[in-house]
């Protein structure tokens, strides 16, 4: 009888998860209090990855210009990414220490702050995207078809900015209060409108015409927005852990100002990982194109085996500050070594497979021996460190759930900017490794980081940060 407990006390677990839990998370047994919050975080980012993986699913059977212009728009939507997501790590922050305080009256007027500063961060993607779309096609290399053909999936795209940065900073709200099933559920309701809706906008049915490369972005406003929808009436009418009152939705200046300034480290971490990356790819395009191709596939499987790595993640942003703001440093400080102990288990499972597999995973995706080649060799040193790159995203959400946003934008800067790119051109272009020395020089610069990291959130200074 004993044996068949813990079986069904996890079962339990797992239906109060996705069901969405009350528990107080500063109180309950810390395993119980990940399981609530990672698996539902896990859920919601492979719902968010859904979105990209469907639209050039159906997209890519209209022809190459057509990917063209989803390719070309997604530069500019990486950027709104950016800023969308650097805002959210503080509205997780700044909720979750409201919510440990037990002070929900402060907890709804920072989400209401975070709605309002959503609305304004995006209105110049919006008006950018809708007014100057053939401008815009145009600055990135678009040829004749996906200018004039291309421009209304982005003033489509674009025009939706609002609608991106509301579900972002929405979800983060319900995350850093402990509702992360609710973020889940809207994302869960958004893919299912997207994924009936980008054939029947794409290619035509019955009475509704063929918009092409358009109908993807029409699919993907009309599933996101209907989340946004959802997500303001949750807010409104009061989910388990937080509720918003209309009233509340007006500017309060100090907790304004004091989400903004946590909000710029944030956006800092987002924009200088983005543009690592932008020059890693360009420094991979002067060794030729299979090494872009190559390392193309390869990010798309490491971001895919990633996601319960960031949902793991995620949950120790929120019982850090949740924990911190119930006066529980201690346990807060529990939940980041009980948490990277389950990452790296997680993560020294998917290098195995990297190891022993990569040809096998590559092959599904291309059949091109040299493409394979290279990938394989990058998984290949991708295995050898994700254990320990696992360590520093555990770590930096334990400084992001903190509130100290602007570490982990320093530590990026440096070991990203400073680091990583000159190496990998060094590597790469003078030393004469080609594509060997880029993957040598993000192996070296990941590795260090994690450690590094990891070595600065034992001094303990986050826990002194104050939001």
């Amino acid at each position: 009888m004993t044996s068949t407990q813990p079986s069904g006390s996890i079962w339990q677990s797992l239906g109060e998860a996705i069901r969405g839990s009350e528990a107080d998370y500063t109180a309950i047994p810390m395993r119980r209090a990940i399981l609530l919050l990672a698996v539902p975080m896990i859920l919601e980012l492979v719902m968010e990855s859904v979105f990209a993986v469907v639209d050039i699913y159906f997209v890519g059977k209209l022809g190459p210009s057509a990917i063209a212009a989803v390719g070309l728009t997604e530069t500019y939507m990486f950027l709104l990414y950016s800023v969308a997501m650097g805002l959210s790590t503080a509205v997780t922050a700044i909720v979750a220490r409201r919510v440990g305080e037990h002070n929900r009256a402060e907890a709804s007027i920072a989400a209401a702050q975070a709605v309002i500063a959503a609305v304004c961060v995006a209105a110049p993607f919006m008006i950018a995207g809708i007014v100057y779309s053939r401008e815009l096609m145009g600055l990135m290399g678009g040829d004749a078809w996906v200018i004039e053909h291309g421009h209304r999936y982005t003033q489509w795209m674009l025009g939706g900015s609002m609608v991106v940065s509301l579900l972002f900073v929405m979800n983060a709200i319900f995350r850093g209060a402990g509702d992360a099933a609710v973020a889940m559920w809207v994302l869960f309701i958004a893919n299912a409108l997207n994924i009936v809706l980008d054939p029947v906008f794409i290619y035509g049915w019955g009475p509704i015409p063929a918009f092409g490369v358009e109908g993807a972005a029409m699919a993907t406003n009309i599933g996101r927005g209907t989340a946004v929808v959802l997500q303001l009436w949750l807010l409104l009418r009061g989910a388990k852990h937080i509720r918003v009152a209309f009233a509340q939705l007006r500017v309060h200046t100090s907790t304004m100002l004091n989400l903004l300034r946590t909000s710029l480290g944030g956006i800092g971490q987002m924009i200088v990982a983005m543009t690592a990356w932008i020059f890693l790819m360009r420094i991979l395009a002067d060794v030729g194109s299979d090494a872009v191709a190559a390392a193309t596939i390869t990010i798309r499987v490491m971001m895919f085996t990633m996601m319960p790595a960031w949902g793991l993640s995620n949950a120790a942003a929120t019982l850090v500050g949740q924990n911190l703001g119930a006066e529980q440093p201690a346990r807060a400080e529990q939940a980041v070594w009980r948490i990277g102990t389950y990452t790296m288990g997680y993560l020294i499972a998917v290098s195995i497979v990297f190891f022993t597999l990569n040809t096998s995973i590559l092959g599904v995706f291309t059949s091109s021996p040299r493409v394979i080649e290279i990938g394989a060799e990058w998984m290949v040193i991708l295995s050898y460190s994700y254990f320990v790159y696992g360590w520093w995203m555990v770590s930096v959400q334990a400084f992001n759930g903190a509130g100290d946003t602007r570490t982990p934008m320093y530590i990026n800067i440096v070991f990203f900017w400073l680091i990583q790119i000159p190496l990998a051109w060094l590597l790469a272009l003078h030393a004469g490794w080609g594509h060997s020395g880029v993957f040598w020089a993000a192996f070296a610069s990941e590795t260090s980081v994690g450690l590094f990291t990891l070595w600065l959130f034992t001094r303990g200074r986050w826990k002194q940060a104050h939001v």
